[in-house]
C-alpha cells in the first residue's frame, strides 16, 4: 500500500534531509582545506563539453568559508520549508532543480567557473514563492509573503550587479524554480470543502438544517423514525395495564 503523506505534518525528515545536505557541502569544504585541494573546476563551465560535470558536482563545491557560510543557512531554511510543506514532491524540485539550473546556467553563463549552491537555493526560493501564489491556498499563500519578505531582496542578485558573483546561475535558478512550480501546480494541498460547500449541496435535505426555522430559530420536529414510533406505541400499551395482587393461600 502506498504510504499516504499527510500536509503540514512536521516528522523527523523535515529537518534531517536539509541538515544532511548542508553537512555534505561543508564536508566537501572541509575536504578541500585538510589537503589543499581546490574544487573549482568541477563547476559548471558554459558551453563546453567538460563543463557540463558541473551541472552535478557545483552546488557541492564553494570558493571560501564566506561564500559557504552566506548559503548554509538560506539553503537550510528553505529546503526544510520545502520538505515541510511539499514533502511528496520535496526530491523531485532538489533533484531536477540542480539539474535544470546547472544546465541553464551551463547555456547562459559566462566563460568561467560558476560554483556554489546558490543556484539551488534561487530554485528553493522561486519554487515556495510562485507554488504558494498558485496554490490560492491561505497557508501556502502566506508562505509566499514570509519568503519574499525575507528573501526579498536575493532578486536583485539575479542581474549583472557585481561581477564577483554568478547572476547566471542565480537566474538560472528563478526559472527553474518558476518552471517547477508550473509543473507540479496541480499537486497542491486540498482546501477542506464543508458539506455545504459542495456544487450538488441541496438545502433542504440537510438533516441538520430541518431543525431551524427561516429565522434560524430552533424547532423541535415530531420523530419520524417508525422504530421510535412502535416503541411509543407499545410502551403506551404497557402503561394501560392494571396488575392485582392475589395473596397464595397454598
Amino acid at each position: 500500500m502506498k504510504k499516504q503523506h499527510q500536509p503540514f505534518t512536521f516528522s523527523l525528515d523535515t529537518l534531517l534531509y536539509p541538515l544532511l545536505f548542508v553537512l555534505l557541502i561543508w564536508l566537501v569544504f572541509a575536504i578541500e582545506i585538510r589537503f589543499g585541494l581546490r574544487f573549482n573546476k568541477y563547476g559548471v563551465y558554459p558551453q563546453t563539453l567538460k563543463g557540463l560535470q558541473g551541472i552535478l558536482f557545483s552546488p557541492f563545491i564553494h570558493s571560501g568559508i564566506k561564500h559557504l557560510y552566506s548559503n548554509t543557512v538560506p539553503l537550510f531554511v528553505l529546503s526544510s520549508v520545502l520538505f515541510y510543506f511539499y514533502r511528496p514532491i520535496a526530491f523531485k524540485v532538489v533533484i531536477y532543480g540542480i539539474l535544470l539550473s546547472g544546465f541553464i546556467t551551463w547555456v547562459i553563463g559566462r566563460p568561467s567557473y560558476h560554483i556554489g549552491a546558490s543556484g539551488l537555493i534561487y530554485v528553493l526560493f522561486s519554487f515556495n514563492f510562485f507554488k504558494g501564489i498558485f496554490a490560492r491556498h491561505y497557508k501556502l499563500i502566506a508562505l509566499s509573503l514570509v519568503v519574499v519578505f525575507i528573501y526579498g531582496s536575493m532578486f536583485m542578485y539575479a542581474f549583472p550587479i557585481d561581477e564577483q558573483i554568478s547572476w547566471e546561475g542565480h537566474t538560472a535558478g528563478l526559472i527553474a524554480g518558476l518552471v517547477f512550480a508550473l509543473i507540479f501546480r496541480k499537486e497542491i494541498v486540498k482546501v477542506k470543502r464543508y458539506k455545504w460547500e459542495e456544487p450538488n449541496y441541496n438545502e433542504e435535505e440537510d438533516e441538520f438544517l430541518k431543525y431551524f426555522d427561516e429565522s434560524g430559530n430552533f424547532i423541535e420536529l415530531p420523530p419520524e423514525n417508525e422504530w421510535f414510533s412502535e416503541t411509543s406505541e407499545i410502551s403506551s400499551e404497557i402503561s394501560d395495564i392494571n396488575y392485582i395482587f392475589k395473596e397464595n393461600k397454598d
